[in-house]
């Protein structure tokens, strides 16, 4: 009778749990929608730019980089703070990343979506590498960019900028 006793209170615990582990399992499982970008076009004008921007980011090329920041920025980075000058935005890219560090788009990420009168946000996420370590890994990190269109001319006018430790 003991024996049965404990058979059964084994079996209830050891079902309740598998019960919970899954429960707590499908919990956390998101399926992520396939992205359809409402505006091809749209979607197409800000990864063109996105490229001209981190070509020339990859590259050095600062003046490229100066024309596709707005002059009111407001570059939110995780770790570095709020940053408000374009100038000083540019300082650093020269000081810091120059020569030392690429980024890569991680091209199935990217989500475009237009801001009525305004511009577009692009969401998505990025690799930095740095060129100082080659075997250390990059982990993909997520940004946000507000575009502002002004009679055809896009700038970047507000960054975010987020990286997991």
């Amino acid at each position: 009778m003991k024996t049965k006793l404990l058979a059964v209170l084994f079996i209830t615990i050891f079902a309740t749990s598998c019960i919970s582990v899954r429960t707590r399992s499908e919990r956390t499982v998101v399926k992520k929608e396939t992205y359809i970008p409402v505006d091809k076009q749209l979607y197409e004008t800000i990864l063109d730019l996105d490229k001209r921007f981190f070509d020339a980011y990859n590259t050095c090329d600062l003046e490229t980089q100066r024309q596709l920041i707005s002059e009111d920025i407001e570059f939110f980075h995780d770790k570095g703070g709020l940053a408000t000058s374009k100038s000083q935005i540019i300082e650093a890219i020269k000081n810091n990343i120059c020569g030392k560090v690429t980024r890569t788009l991680v091209n199935e990420s990217v989500e475009v979506y237009p801001i009525q009168g305004y511009g577009a946000v692009q969401m998505g996420e990025h690799k930095f590498f740095n060129n100082q370590e080659p075997n250390a890994k990059s982990i993909p990190s997520k940004f946000v960019t507000i575009w502002k269109n002004d009679n055809g001319t896009w700038k970047m006018t507000r960054i975010v900028s987020t990286h997991k430790s």
